[in-house]
């Protein structure tokens, strides 16, 4: 599984890294326009993300226009959507209208900080990324 954590905040970052790279290959972004750049990338490369990880507060460019513009990207190159990628999306408490409005552009789940690996874990089984334990 290939997968990309976007998350400003180094010690949530270096966290989601550990966690995820026991599931398949993690790469790391800082920013938004970093998130949506090696996004591009990995669909020019024929070699998509299966998982995306967004932190919803980030400089540069928001995890929900992040989101938004991956889904406009798989629909300009006709991605089913079941082979779409899947987004988490991740927030603190105080953010439950962008979790509203990152639902409306498509995202599958959410996850509050500071992440609960076996929430995390549960909702990537329910997604079919994992299989369950």
């Amino acid at each position: 599984m290939r997968i990309l954590v976007a998350e400003d905040d180094s010690v949530s970052r270096k966290f989601l890294f550990k966690f995820l790279s026991q599931y398949g290959e993690c790469d790391l972004t800082v920013d938004g326009l970093e998130a949506l750049d090696a996004f591009l990338m990995a669909l020019k490369d024929n070699d998509p993300y299966d998982l995306v990880c967004l932190d919803i507060m980030m400089p540069k460019v928001d995890g929900v226009k992040v989101l938004k513009t991956i889904r406009s990207l798989e629909k300009e190159r006709s991605i089913a959507p079941e082979k779409q990628a899947k987004v988490i999306m991740i927030t603190a408490l105080g953010e439950t209208g962008f979790v509203n409005q990152s639902f409306e552009f498509g995202c599958e789940a959410y996850a509050a900080k500071p992440v609960d690996t076996e929430k995390l874990i549960s909702v990537m089984e329910k997604l079919g990324l994992i299989s369950p334990k």
